[in-house]
């Protein structure tokens, strides 16, 4: 029953994350917890992220930005592969006070950058590669993190599902590459990563309908909304 429950959760986690191109990890991540314990959730949820992202390429293929998604994806990597060297090691409450704030801050700097005509380029994304790699190496979820540094590149919809989710895929590989070098990826783990990621692919076969009915500027709306959620959750459970 249990894990049933996290299959249809998975299936409602995908098609959401399928919609903006985040949302998963944060939908299925305590029900991972519950059931599995912490130390398996994390390596779970990653390997799910990497067949949740896999599915957006495909999905939206032709609309890739990959010269974007390489330049921040070259920086972010071997940073993100660090900061899964030291999940354990940083303080949690530090790290969900810093991010709720860049979560709610994001939104008034990509309305500043779009009210004055201006884009994060190339080179703006492989340094930022640097500092949002490694923290997106100790956190679970990368989506809430890189979402608004892609949508600042001005990409929206299907270009911006498909890039974030190209490049999210190379920091998930990454982390990957460390929990099975430090034994945390045992073959049930992958398996079980697997099952779960399954789930996240279907839904997001399934929003590409939505997505392709959604005006750029209400995708845009929805995207602020969900930015400013995440980061009050997050500076709520830092304090509590």
């Amino acid at each position: 029953m249990d894990f049933i429950a996290i299959l249809v959760i998975g299936l409602a986690a995908g098609t959401l994350g399928g919609i903006v191109g985040f949302g998963s990890s944060i939908m299925l991540m305590p029900v991972l917890v519950i059931v599995f314990g912490p130390l398996q959730a994390v390596p779970i949820m990653a390997i799910a992220a990497i067949m949740a992202n896999l599915s957006r390429i495909l999905v939206w293929w032709r609309e890739v930005d990959w010269k974007t998604c390489a330049a921040y994806s070259a920086t972010a990597m071997p940073f993100a592969a660090l900061g899964a060297a030291t999940l354990l090691v940083l303080p949690t409450r530090v790290i969900e006070l810093a991010l709720g704030v860049f979560f709610i801050a994001m939104i008034f700097v990509r309305r500043w950058m779009a009210a004055h005509d201006l884009r994060l380029r190339r080179t703006h994304l492989a340094l930022l590669g640097v500092p949002v790699g490694y923290i997106t190496g100790v956190v679970v979820s990368s989506g809430p993190l890189t979402a608004p540094i892609f949508l600042a590149t001005g990409l929206v919809k299907g270009a911006f599902l498909s890039t974030e989710a190209a490049a999210s895929l190379a920091v998930y590989i990454a982390k990957i590459t460390v929990f099975r070098s430090f034994g945390a990826l045992p073959w049930d783990i992958i398996l079980k990563g697997l099952i779960v990621g399954s789930t996240l692919m279907a839904g997001a076969f399934i929003a590409k309908r939505f997505v392709l009915k959604m005006e750029p500027d209400r995708f845009r709306l929805l995207m602020d909304g969900l930015m400013l959620v995440s980061g009050a959750t997050l500076l709520s459970a830092a304090f509590l």
